[in-house]
């Protein structure tokens, strides 16, 4: 009642508006200033946007440019409970501070994670895989994006396309310890659509790619449109699809970027080879040194250049006749290099492989 009365004389006098404005002042000023007091007081929150600057660089020993820099992510934060329980959490699962800041600088918001519905499962998930508390830290070292995945959504259906592709879980743990791009391959729109190419394609039975994902698992994790890209330059190099070498020749062009390739077409040309030359050479050479190096029968030190001055016989002695009881897949190379350049090579090949039976 005296507030209607008050507004009515403030009204007659026109008085009204200039009361409004004061209060609203007034409010904005004084609601303002006891809220920040009640945040200092309180010591749960910090009012400074900015307050992880400090606790990036006293509780995981970044510089202060490092941890203003990585802060930018963490500025809705209002206390240190969640970095704390990660930093508890990491410590407990291994991780030394350097591990840590490895980690944190690769994505500061892992310090926002929930440990129990975050992070747990995660090192659980690894742990059934059978790895060791070190192997677990070696492994999100190397692939921190493991972090970010669900286990049932992503990680499980992962392992398994891998496991059916490699043939057994050592080899997925092997590489998993040692390599980053792992967990990031997408299997939708990465791996399934390679290995349909491939096969569909290309004909090449998923068994066959297999054997050389073995050791060079990266194969199949590039983007289909390099993958095409890889498989027409196998096909201007001469190499039948049928062939069981293609999908080798294709590892091998995979190694070795086209610029870098047609340096070397160059470089040849120039002593007087022609490009079907070259080509022929290469369909030969890559191929066996990749497969004698994948078994580990052979760690010379020769140039792909000076192997490729190397006669038929000389090849057939150095490269394929030591190795012929241990990887008689040899032979089937020489095979086609003798049938594409007909001379004495596939004459030589069939000889050994008579011995051989």
């Amino acid at each position: 009642m005296a507030a209607a009365t008050l507004r009515s004389v403030l009204r007659r006098n026109r008085l009204l508006p200039l009361f409004e404005t004061c209060r609203l002042r007034d409010r904005l000023f004084f609601s303002s200033s006891v809220d920040a007091a009640a945040v200092t007081v309180g010591g749960t929150m910090s009012p400074d946007p900015h307050f992880m600057v400090e606790y990036l660089v006293n509780s995981c020993g970044f510089s202060p440019s490092e941890a203003a820099k990585f802060s930018k992510s963490l500025a809705h934060l209002r206390s240190t409970e969640k970095p704390d329980d990660v930093l508890n959490f990491m410590r407990s699962q291994g991780f030394d501070g350097a591990g840590i800041r490895k980690v944190i600088s690769a994505d500061p918001r892992y310090l926002c994670y929930n440990v129990e519905k975050n992070l747990a499962p995660k090192f659980q998930f690894l742990r059934d895989l059978g790895l060791s508390e070190s192997d677990i830290v070696d492994a999100i070292l190397k692939n921190n994006g493991i972090l970010h995945y669900n286990v049932h959504r992503y990680l499980v259906p992962k392992l398994e396309m891998w496991e059916s592709l490699l043939g057994s879980r050592e080899l997925v743990l092997k590489h998993l310890k040692k390599s980053r791009w792992f967990f990031f391959s997408s299997v939708e729109k990465t791996l399934q659509p390679n290995l349909k190419f491939l096969r569909d394609e290309c004909g090449i039975p998923e068994e066959r790619v297999s054997v050389v994902l073995r050791s060079d698992p990266k194969f199949i994790s590039q983007k289909p449109e390099s993958l095409r890209a890889l498989v027409a330059r196998a096909d201007e190099l001469g190499m039948p699809r049928q062939s069981r070498m293609f999908v080798r020749t294709l590892v091998a062009l995979h190694n070795v970027s086209k610029e870098r390739f047609e340096a070397k077409v160059e470089l040849m040309r120039s002593f007087g080879w022609s490009e079907s030359e070259f080509s022929s050479a290469v369909r030969k050479s890559p191929t066996f040194l990749e497969m004698l190096k994948s078994k580990g029968l052979w760690t010379g030190q020769a140039k792909f250049t000076s192997i490729l001055f190397f006669s038929d016989t000389k090849f057939m002695e150095k490269f394929v006749l030591p190795h012929k009881e241990n990887v008689p897949e040899l032979l089937d190379i020489l095979r086609f290099a003798g049938t594409c350049k007909g001379n004495d090579t596939l004459h030589l090949a069939s000889e050994d492989e008579e011995g051989l039976s």
